[in-house]
Formats: structure tokens, C-alpha cells, sequence
């Protein structure tokens, strides 16, 4: 497998547009703030990833998700040269709870949204005249899902061209869950740190486009190719990991890929900073890895970017395909001790690190066992 990537977009805390999230990734620069739509009073942790775009704080207002979607698919579709209309191209979503916090709004404050707005196809299809959407529902690895769905589309010959997305804006319900599991709310987001102490969500859309080999890419450019997707679904525990089918996703795309770990020039973590993600992930990754675990250069996006839920995978994804155009990869901050798991590992750290990446392995994990993981090379 070898599809070509033409075209990217993403919003988040940290930037508006790919280029700019990218910039302040480089630079270390994060997004996280005082938490702006909600009532601070009711909840210990009082930080959050979040895009700001609210008239003032405690001020929310409904559709931010679907907002945010139609600008990172917009992005993405004029950086291929699609321009604005989009009728008989695929749009596939990625998500982790759609429009719940535009619900949250509905059902609370009465609060104007009706029940086609849960569904990202009818605004697509205002906006660009998608008429095949399908929204997949898969926690925090559903980008990658569908990313592995349009590439499996491109194949079968179903289409030529296919926008895969991911998106989901920080609802309350979830604040207010990891508010109570986290008693303690992190100060930081730290990945792979002894000292961390669990994640921070994030807003956050991303958006890339695939191509068929013979189509080409007239009006875009070449980011790359996704070289294999694989993933796993073990539904062992509701929300605990489980190392054996992280690591067969891993196995999983490289058999994909026609691949070897010893190819692979960057690992981009999924790196969710909790106890027990971050344990399992890198365990993980040094079974599939061996002896080649310390080749790879290694970094994660979400300390700086927050957990941004179905859309992490592709933010990251975005963010490998950058690293790859320029030679620029964005340091983990906030490491000051890495976990003993993580000590002989190539961890960038503090700045940006300057490294030729022909070769990455991204990583998307969800609850119950929902595991993706990407190999993508460079043009």
C-alpha cells in the first residue's frame, strides 16, 4: 500500500491552521489555559486545552465541534486544490462524542440545536456538498479508523479521492468524569514522566486527503503515503490498555506496510500522560521493537496540544507529515524524568530536534481496546 497524502488541515488549541500548530509545536509553545467554557467552581481541575473562541468565559455556545471540522476539512481540501465543493468525494469522521456537548447545551440551557446537527453530514453538506459521509464513533484511535477506511476505499476502487477527518470539542460530561478519577488534577501534561499524573483534554480537528495512485494530484502537493494501518479492538477493559494488542496493532502495520522496524525514523506517541497509558504504550512499542528501539527518534503532540480525542490521531499524523517536509520535530515538553521504560530511548526533549525522517510510526489508542497505529513515509 502506498496512498498519497495531498492535502492537510487542523485546529487546536495552539493555532488555527497546519502550518501555525506546527510552528508552535517546534517552538514548545501549548495551548493550555483556564478552562473558559465551564463553570470553574464545580470542578477541581480548572485548566483545558481549549480553542478560544468563545465571546467570554463560561460563555459556551453549540456546534463548536461541527465548526471546527468544516475548517480543518476545508484546509485540507484547498491544500489538495478541491476547492469548495466536494459532491462525490468520500468524507469520512473520525470522532469521540460528535455534538454532546452541543446536547449538553439543549438539554441544560435550551440552547438551539436540533437533532440533525448530531450528525457532521448535514453541515457538510451545506458547506461543501458531500452527499457520502460516515461518521465513525471510536474513541481516541477513530481517526486513524477511518483513515485505514479511506485508504480501503482507494483500493477497492469506490473512489478516487477520500477526505478523512477527525474532530471532537471538550464537553463537559467528559471534563466532569476526569475530574472525578483525577482528584488530583495535573498542573502539565506529562508524557512519559515519573512524575505524571494523568491527561487534560483538548479542542481539536484534523483533516487529510487521500488520492488514488492514478489520479495524481493536480493543484496539491505530495505530504506523503500511508504506507498500512493496523488495528485491533479487544474490548479486555473499559478503559485499562492492554499491552499484547497494542502491540500486534504495531505488528499488525508493518505486515501492512511491508515494513521492518528497523526502517522506522520517528515514533509518534499516542502519549496520553497517564500512569498506566503511557506504561503500556512504551512497553509495548520495546517488545515489537527490540533491539531497534532505540533508532527512532521519539515524541508526542498532547502536552502540548491536550487530548484532543478522535481527532488525536490524524493531529499527530499532521504533525509526522510536517516533520517529514521540513526535518523539524517538536520536542515532548514537559519531560524532566522519563520513566525507566523510556530512559535508553531516543526522547526528544526540550527543543526541537533537527532529523531526517523518511519513515514514522503513528500511534492512536482508545477505550476498549480500540488500537491504530499508521506507517506513513515521506514524498
Amino acid at each position: 500500500m502506498r496512498v498519497p497524502i495531498t492535502g492537510v488541515g487542523a485546529v487546536a488549541s495552539v493555532g488555527r491552521d497546519a502550518d501555525e500548530i506546527f510552528a508552535n509545536l517546534c517552538a514548545g509553545r501549548g495551548g493550555l489555559g483556564p478552562l473558559r467554557g465551564f463553570d470553574g467552581d464545580l470542578y477541581n481541575g480548572k485548566q483545558l486545552f481549549e480553542i478560544d473562541d468563545r465571546p467570554e468565559p463560561g460563555a459556551d455556545r453549540p456546534l463548536r465541534a461541527t465548526e471546527f471540522l468544516l475548517d480543518a476539512v476545508g484546509q485540507a481540501a484547498a491544500d489538495a486544490g478541491l476547492g469548495d465543493d466536494l459532491s462525490g468525494i468520500p468524507v469520512l469522521v473520525g470522532t469521540g462524542l460528535r455534538e454532546l456537548r452541543s446536547a449538553e447545551l439543549w438539554w441544560r440551557d435550551g440552547a438551539d440545536f436540533g437533532a440533525d446537527r448530531l450528525h457532521f453530514g448535514t453541515a457538510l453538506r451545506e458547506r461543501f456538498g458531500t452527499a457520502d459521509t460516515l461518521t465513525v464513533s471510536n474513541a481516541c484511535s477513530a481517526s486513524l479508523y477511518t483513515l485505514a477506511l479511506g485508504a480501503d476505499l482507494l483500493a477497492l476502487g469506490e473512489a478516487d479521492t477520500v477526505i478523512v477527518a477527525g474532530v471532537d470539542a471538550i464537553t463537559e460530561s467528559m471534563h466532569g468524569l476526569a475530574d472525578r478519577v483525577q482528584p488530583n488534577p495535573p498542573t502539565a501534561l506529562r508524557t512519559l514522566d515519573v512524575n505524571r499524573r494523568g491527561t487534560i483534554l483538548g479542542d481539536g480537528a484534523a483533516a487529510v486527503v487521500l488520492r488514488g495512485e492514478h489520479v495524481g494530484w493536480p493543484g496539491g502537493r505530495l505530504w506523503g503515503r500511508l504506507r498500512g494501518v493496523g488495528m485491533t479492538c479487544d474490548a479486555k477493559h473499559p478503559t485499562a490498555p492492554d499491552a499484547e494488542q497494542v502491540a500486534e496493532a504495531m505488528r499488525q502495520a508493518h505486515r501492512l506496510a511491508g515494513t521492518r522496524v528497523e526502517d522506522v525514523d520517528m515514533v509518534m506517541l499516542h502519549g496520553t500522560g497517564t500512569p498506566l497509558n503511557d506504561l503500556v504504550e512504551i512497553t509495548a512499542y520495546g517488545e515489537v521493537f527490540g533491539a531497534a528501539a532505540d533508532g527512532p527518534v521519539v515524541t508526542g503532540i498532547k502536552p502540548m496540544t491536550g487530548h484532543t480525542s478522535g481527532s488525536a490521531g490524524l493531529m499527530s499524523l499532521v504533525t509526522t507529515l510536517q516533520t517529514m517536509a521540513t526535518g523539524k520535530v517538536p520536542p515532548l515538553v514537559n519531560l524532566e524524568e522519563p520513566i525507566e521504560e523510556a530512559a535508553g530511548l531516543r526522547l526528544v526533549r526540550g527543543q526541537e530536534a533537527k532529523h531526517e525522517v523518511a519513515l514514522a510510526q503513528v500511534h492512536g489508542f482508545g477505550f476498549g481496546g480500540v488500537n491504530a497505529v499508521a506507517i506513513v513515509e515521506g514524498a
